[in-house]
């Protein structure tokens, strides 16, 4: 495999940052992961962290160096993701159990396989354009598609960050598949959260990185809609990987798989609390015992590693 990946979280103007973003790679196969956390106090942050380290350790285990079924690992590894936050609520007598959205794709043999639970988003580029997206797990998306409202009423409308459907709540989540998606040389994948895709839409967004560095266009991005949410905005995040033939050797940039070892596996994945770009008020010491909790918890769900 070949190809160019970026990752960035940033807090906007929210007081804690309750998004997570991973990316993991074998030789043959590539795994990225965004969760939105929902709760207070900490909380939505603890779920979203879950969600993507759940994850993450699945694909560890069973990248070797490809996953046997993409769409029943993804519905296996976002499910003991849900339960794994409904195990941490229930540990700590949570009268509402801490939430988190989920999209994540799995890419191998140059085909693309995703899942989603909630509004954040998977957008397909190609060619400057979106040729494929997810669907908002959300009520206006509903009214949308009932012909109720128009896109435009539903991008500012109220309850436009109401989902149905999320990682940790007491009714099972729905989860969306998409289709088994050959990829091109040169499309891009764009995993968001809704602090992004809420102020920048998906063709603008396409249409400036055609034919653009990832590692520079991407931060720009962000940066614009950083500028564009306000000293009130969301925390927003993004995971984008530019697909590239095999062959083709013209980008510094670019990571090449060729050379890993069978069972080997690269993640890209910070643990709780250790981000220095994150405000937190706590302190190092309760920072230790929920990354030692988280740890333990999901260590159930995703065995012998």
């Amino acid at each position: 495999m070949r190809f160019t990946i970026y990752q960035e979280s940033r807090q906007g103007g929210r007081a804690n940052n309750e998004d997570r973003t991973s990316y993991c790679y074998s030789r043959d196969a590539l795994l990225m992961v965004i969760a939105d956390g929902m709760g207070g106090h900490h909380h939505g942050e603890i779920a979203a962290q879950i969600a993507v380290q759940t994850l993450a350790d699945s694909f560890q285990r069973e990248a070797k160096p490809k996953v046997a079924d993409p769409f029943r690992f993804l519905q296996k590894a976002m499910t003991n993701a849900h339960h794994a936050i409904l195990d941490y609520s229930a540990r700590h007598r949570m009268q509402d159990s801490p939430r988190t959205t989920c999209v994540a794709c799995l890419v191998q043999d140059s085909v693309a396989y995703w899942a989603h639970a909630g509004d954040s988003r998977l957008f397909l580029m190609r060619n400057g354009r979106v040729t494929a997206q997810t669907k908002d797990h959300s009520r206006v998306r509903l009214l949308v598609e009932e012909g109720m409202i128009s896109e435009a009423q539903a991008a500012v409308h109220p309850d436009r960050n109401k989902i149905y459907s999320c990682l940790g709540s007491p009714s099972a989540p729905e989860f969306e598949f998409s289709r088994k998606t050959p990829l091109e040389h040169g499309d891009i994948l764009l995993l968001c959260t809704d602090g992004l895709w809420g102020v920048t839409s998906g063709e603008l967004m396409a249409v400036s990185l055609k034919g653009a560095n990832l590692i520079q266009a991407v931060p720009m991005l962000l940066s614009q809609a950083e500028t564009k949410g306000g000293p009130h905005g969301d925390n927003l995040s993004v995971v984008a990987v530019r697909w590239e033939e095999a062959y083709v050797d013209d980008a510094s940039s670019a990571i090449s798989t060729q050379t890993m070892a069978l069972n080997e596996v690269t993640t890209r994945l910070e643990e709780f609390g250790r981000n220095p770009a994150y405000k937190s008020d706590l302190s190092d010491e309760e920072i230790e015992k929920a990354i030692e909790e988280i740890r333990s918890t999901i260590d159930k769900y995703t065995p012998n590693k």
